[in-house]
């Protein structure tokens, strides 16, 4: 292949929820250590992250609900490379800023050119724009090429994994379920974006082969596989 091998690694709920409502103020990480049965088994998802690649891709809108707006303390550097797709902005200057000292590379990939990344000084700030709309296929081709980038981990919100899935550019799934049951109709979920409508649509499908299934303490699970290409 002539771009990064991918994984799409997540926590969610048994009823593939990532998040515990429908608004940036409803949040997994915060939220998941409030609730009995779940917050005792909480550490071994951040222990798997451990173990993830270097590079990793995001967005903006999950940076903005973490705080990285907001965040005054100079960060210890951490040997990970993110990847943000953010177009709104949802990262102000300050959160560039703070991005910038705490990971290694900050590739900023946006079809917005006033975004705040664009004025950034510092040399590990690579902004990447496209016009109109992000071309993900080429976005991956140039990782790969000329920032000699060969494996990302995935941890970006259901739209954004709806598009990377459905484009094939997906090899594998590491998902850590937790013992929870969330609900409702519009609270995110692995993978969102656009509905199928039509039997034509089922191309858009992927399925996946089962290579792991672990037993964690708690009653956690994770799972792993491999998405076919067809």
């Amino acid at each position: 292949m002539n771009r990064p091998k991918t994984t799409l690694f997540m926590l969610m709920s048994i009823d593939g929820k990532i998040s515990t409502g429908d608004t940036d103020a409803m949040d997994f990480d915060h939220d998941l250590k409030l609730i009995s049965g779940v917050k005792d088994g909480l550490q071994q998802y951040y222990d798997l992250e451990q173990q993830t690649d270097l590079v990793s891709l995001n967005t903006g809108r999950v940076m903005a609900k973490i705080g990285v707006n907001d965040r005054t303390e100079p960060p210890s550097k951490i040997p990970v490379s993110f990847v943000i797709v953010d177009n709104e902005p949802h990262l102000t200057a300050q959160g560039v800023e703070y991005l910038s000292k705490w990971v290694t590379t900050l590739y900023l990939i946006t079809t917005n050119p006033a975004h705040p990344a664009v004025s950034s000084n510092h040399e590990n700030v690579i902004v990447l724009p496209y016009e109109g709309a992000v071309n993900f296929p080429d976005l991956l081709k140039k990782l790969y090429q000329k920032y000699n980038t060969d494996r990302i981990t995935v941890q970006s919100g259901g739209t954004l994994n709806a598009t990377l899935l459905r484009s094939g550019l997906i090899d594998h799934l590491s998902l850590v379920i937790a013992p929870l049951l969330v609900g409702g109709k519009a609270t995110p979920t692995l993978v969102d974006g656009e509905s199928l409508h039509a039997l034509d649509d089922l191309k858009y499908l992927k399925t996946a082969k089962l290579v792991s299934a672990t037993p964690l303490k708690n009653s956690y699970l994770h799972l792993r596989y491999d998405v076919i290409r067809v």
